[in-house]
């Protein structure tokens, strides 16, 4: 499903101004750590330029994530790769699509997972449908190892800098004190696993939920078990 005109003018990034792009308090110094460092800036003169292109780039707020997932209310953090690239449908949330698109194969995976493992029943379409910000108010961080992306040009913003700042994210909720659950679905996000202490964190790995991956091995993501798994860490944890 497309949008009107007059919505995808505001459902692409408009400008590259971290200024313009919330997060909660908690993140803010790591966030402006990022952006005053030279790859920071390297980053930001590489989007303005390819906006001032024509480039059409999602999602219009790259992190919007640290905007709804507090730092100190994190308590599981999914990780995918970069944001969706068809129009309308990122909406800055990991594997999550603005209201009233259709589900993309990769959340169709993820629905399907969750039903066989905990038996809970697919969103009803078309509200909530595959909009995931009730998960991320809830204390689950839907990251992306990349934050923005090209109209249909998978990976296309890989390697220009967002990595390093997912990184420190990481090892910040890595920090903390208090047990999380770290999902890490795909090779792009289990390249993250060596900045978390397994000692004190539930680590997932699990193979991408796209249909060209989710049944390949060593750990497929269909029949991963990563939502029961989770819940019973979780139940075993004295802060959780």
């Amino acid at each position: 499903m497309d949008l009107f005109p007059q919505e995808a003018a505001t459902a692409c990034l408009q400008t590259a101004e971290p200024g313009g792009w919330p997060v909660a308090p908690d993140w803010q110094p790591a966030v402006d750590h990022f952006f005053a460092s030279a790859e920071g800036q390297a980053l930001l003169a590489f989007l303005k330029r390819r906006i001032a292109q024509g480039a059409v780039v999602f999602p219009p707020q790259p992190l919007r994530a640290l905007e709804l997932t507090p730092l100190h209310k994190v308590r599981t953090v999914i990780l995918g790769q970069d944001p969706y690239h068809g129009r309308g449908q990122a909406e800055g949330l990991a594997f999550s699509v603005a209201p009233g698109q259709p589900l993309p194969p990769s959340l169709r995976n993820i629905f399907k997972e969750r039903q066989r493992d905990l038996g809970q029943a697919w969103p009803t379409m078309p509200a909530p449908g595959g909009s995931l910000v009730a998960w991320a108010e809830q204390g689950a961080l839907l990251l992306n190892t990349c934050l923005t992306v090209e109209e249909r040009q998978a990976n296309s913003h890989q390697g220009r800098g967002w990595e390093t700042l997912t990184d420190a994210l990481i090892k910040q909720v890595a920090a903390s004190l208090r047990p999380v659950t770290f999902m890490l679905w795909g090779a792009a996000a289990q390249k993250k696993r060596e900045l978390i202490d397994e000692s004190r964190h539930l680590v997932l790995c699990a193979s991408h939920p796209s249909p060209l991956s989710a049944l390949r091995g060593p750990e497929p993501f269909i029949g991963c078990g990563h939502f029961s798994r989770a819940q019973k860490w979780c139940a075993n944890q004295e802060k959780c």
